[in-house]
C-alpha cells in the first residue's frame, strides 16, 4: 500500500497558544519523516502576544526550521481563514502536494500517528478525509467519529431521553467511541488529513465560519463531490476540546460566533427551513427536558456542565439574523 501523497504539510493555527502550540510542534518532531517535502506550516491569526517569538525562538533553538515554519497573518480571521492561508502556502511550495493534515496547536500527536492518517487515505481511492483517534488527558478514547447535524438531530441532543435517543439513533451527531477504523460523516478538525484532490474538487474551508463547524461544512462538501471521510484508528492524538478556547468550562456561556456557525451550517446544509425546523425541535427536546426536572423525572446528569443562557442565546440569535437579513445571504451563497 503506497501513500497518497509525495509530500504532506501539517497546518497548525495559532491564536494566543503559543506555548501549547511549541508542545504540539515538539509531539511532532518524531513524525516529520512522513512529511517528504512538505513542512509543518504554524500560522498566526495576530494574536498581538508572545505567541510568534515563542514559536519562532522554539523553532529556531530546536533546530526545527528544516520543516517547520511560521506564517503571521495580519488579522483574527478565524480557523478557517488561517487554514486556508496556511493552505496557500503549502500549494506555492509544493503545486502538487498530496496531503494536508489540519492539526489544533492544544493537540498532542502520538506517535505514528502521520502513518495512520496516511495509510487511511490510501486504503480507497475515495476516501478523501482521514481524523485521528482522540485521546482525553487520561488516554481514554473520546468521540472522534461523527454523524451529520440534523433537525432531528437537535431534538435528540436537547431532549436527552434515553428512549428517544434510541430511536433517533441514526441522528445521534457524537455517538459512543469505538475502538475501529470506519467510515463516518465527519471528523474532528483537531486533527484531519485532507487529500489534495479533495481540494482541488471543492476549494477551501469556508471563511464565513469564523470558529467551529468549519469541518463539519467541510466534510459534507466532500461527501457531496463523491469523497469519503474515515476515522484513522490506529492514528492518535490527544486533544481535550476547549483546552484554547475555554469553551467547555462548566457553566460557560457559549461565544456569539458558535451560534453563528451552527447557523451558517445549517442554512447551508438544510436551507432556511431546514435551520427553521431545527430550531423548533431544538426547542421542544428542551421544553421536555425542561418539564420533566420539574417534576423530579429525572434529565439532571449533565446540568452542572451545561452552558448557560443556550436557550435564548440559539433562538433569539436565528431571530434576530433572520430579520437582520443574515439568513438570506447565507443562503445567497455570502
Amino acid at each position: 500500500m503506497t501513500e497518497p501523497a509525495r509530500s504532506v504539510f501539517v497546518v497548525i493555527v495559532n491564536f494566543r497558544t503559543g506555548r501549547l502550540t511549541v508542545e504540539c510542534l515538539a509531539s511532532l518532531a518524531a513524525e516529520v519523516s512522513c512529511l517528504g517535502s512538505g513542512r509543518v506550516i504554524v500560522v498566526d491569526n495576530c494574536s498581538e502576544d508572545d505567541s510568534v517569538t515563542l514559536i519562532s525562538s522554539a523553532i529556531r533553538k530546536n533546530g526545527w526550521e528544516s520543516w517547520a515554519e511560521l506564517l503571521p497573518l495580519p488579522r483574527n480571521g478565524g480557523f478557517a481563514y488561517g487554514n486556508n492561508a496556511a493552505i496557500a502556502r503549502a500549494r506555492q511550495l509544493d503545486p502538487g502536494l498530496g496531503a494536508v493534515v489540519l492539526l489544533n496547536p492544544d493537540a498532542v500527536a502520538r506517535p505514528g500517528v502521520l502513518v495512520g492518517l496516511l495509510r487511511q487515505l490510501a486504503s480507497q481511492p475515495r476516501a478523501g478525509i482521514a481524523g485521528a483517534a482522540i485521546e482525553g488527558l487520561g488516554g481514554e478514547l473520546v468521540v472522534s467519529a461523527h454523524a451529520m447535524p440534523s433537525p432531528l438531530g437537535e431534538l435528540e441532543a436537547s431532549a436527552k431521553l434515553g428512549f428517544l435517543t434510541r430511536v433517533l439513533s441514526r441522528h445521534v451527531v457524537s455517538p459512543p467511541a469505538s475502538g475501529g477504523s470506519r467510515e463516518c460523516d465527519w471528523v474532528s478538525g483537531a486533527c484531519m488529513a485532507i487529500r489534495r484532490e479533495v481540494l482541488d474538487a471543492i476549494g477551501p474551508l469556508d471563511e464565513g465560519f469564523f470558529l467551529y463547524f468549519e469541518e463539519v461544512d467541510f466534510c459534507r462538501r466532500a461527501r457531496r463531490a463523491g469523497w469519503s471521510c474515515w476515522l484513522a484508528a490506529d492514528a492518535r492524538v490527544m486533544h481535550v476540546e476547549g483546552a484554547a478556547t475555554g469553551i467547555k468550562q462548566a457553566r460557560q456561556r457559549l461565544p456569539a460566533y458558535w451560534f453563528a456557525s451552527r447557523r451558517r451550517f445549517f442554512v447551508k446544509a438544510y436551507g432556511i427551513g431546514g435551520l427553521v425546523l431545527a430550531d423548533l425541535l431544538w426547542a421542544l427536546g428542551r421544553a421536555s427536558l425542561v418539564l420533566r426536572r420539574l417534576l423530579g423525572l429525572g434529565g439532571r446528569a449533565d446540568e452542572a456542565h451545561e452552558p448557560s443562557r443556550m436557550a435564548s442565546d440559539l433562538l433569539l440569535g436565528d431571530v434576530r439574523a433572520a430579520l437582520g437579513g443574515e439568513l438570506v445571504r447565507i443562503a445567497r451563497g455570502r
